[in-house]
C-alpha cells in the first residue's frame, strides 16, 4: 500500500489538501456577535426582549404559517400573523402590528433565526422604523431560540393535535389558534416559565401595578 502511494505521489497524482485558515472560526464569531440574547431568555421588564419565528399547520386546504411575537418578560405573545404562505412580507406584518399596539419600542431586542423572511433588507428596515435591535440566532443552533419552540409545542400539543387541522380550512385555523392565544394562553393558562405560575397578563398588570406605587 505504501509502495502505491509512493508511486502516485512521484507521479503528482496526489495532491495536499488546503485547509481554511480561519474562516469557520470567523463565521462563528460574526454569528455570534449578532446574536444578543445568547440563550438568556428572561428580561427584567415587559418589552424588552422579544422572540419570534414561523411555524407551519397543515389544513385542509394546505399549509397555514403562523408568525407570533413572544415578550421574555412574561412570555405573552404580543403581536400575531398568519398566512398562507411564509414570505417576507408575514413577519413585516407581524413587527408592523407589534409597533401600531405598542408604538415605536426603542431598543428593544427582537430575536429570531437566521430564514432569509429576517436576514432580508425589507424585514431589517421594518426593525429600524419601529426601533428594534435585531438578535440572531447561530446557524443550525436550535436552542438559541428554545423559548420560541417550546410555546409552538405548547400551542400544538395543547390546542392543535386535539383538532383534525388537517380537516379544517384554514380560515378556521386561523380563528382556533387566536382564541387559544388571546382567550387562553395569554390570560389564564398557568406559565411555569413565571414567578408564580401566573398566566402572562396577569404578571404584566402586576408588574404594572408595582411599577406606579414605586
Amino acid at each position: 500500500m505504501r509502495t502505491v502511494y509512493r508511486t502516485m505521489r512521484e507521479a503528482g497524482l496526489i495532491h495536499k489538501h488546503r485547509r481554511p485558515h480561519g474562516i469557520t472560526k470567523a463565521d462563528t464569531a460574526a454569528q455570534e456577535k449578532k446574536n444578543l440574547i445568547k440563550r438568556n431568555f428572561r428580561a427584567d421588564k415587559p418589552l424588552q426582549k422579544l422572540l419570534t419565528d414561523i411555524t407551519e399547520v397543515q389544513c385542509a386546504d394546505g399549509k397555514l404559517y403562523v408568525s407570533p411575537i413572544l415578550d421574555c418578560f412574561n412570555g405573552e405573545i404580543v403581536s400575531l400573523e398568519m398566512r398562507e404562505n411564509m414570505k417576507k412580507e408575514l413577519c413585516i406584518d407581524t413587527v408592523r402590528q407589534l409597533r401600531k399596539k405598542y408604538g415605536r419600542l426603542n431598543g428593544t431586542v427582537l430575536h429570531s433565526d437566521r430564514g432569509c423572511q429576517y436576514t432580508s433588507y425589507a424585514f431589517r428596515n421594518s426593525l429600524v422604523s419601529a426601533g428594534l435591535i435585531q438578535s440572531l440566532s447561530g446557524t443550525a443552533h436550535c436552542y438559541d431560540n428554545a423559548r420560541m419552540e417550546s410555546f409552538f409545542a405548547t400551542l400544538k400539543k395543547e390546542k392543535l393535535y386535539k383538532i383534525p387541522t388537517y380537516r379544517m380550512k384554514r380560515e378556521e385555523v386561523k380563528t382556533e389558534i387566536f382564541r387559544y392565544i388571546f382567550g387562553y394562553y395569554n390570560t389564564q393558562r398557568v406559565n411555569s416559565f413565571n414567578v408564580g405560575g401566573f398566566p402572562p397578563v396577569t404578571l404584566r398588570t402586576l408588574n404594572s401595578l408595582s411599577t406606579q406605587a414605586a
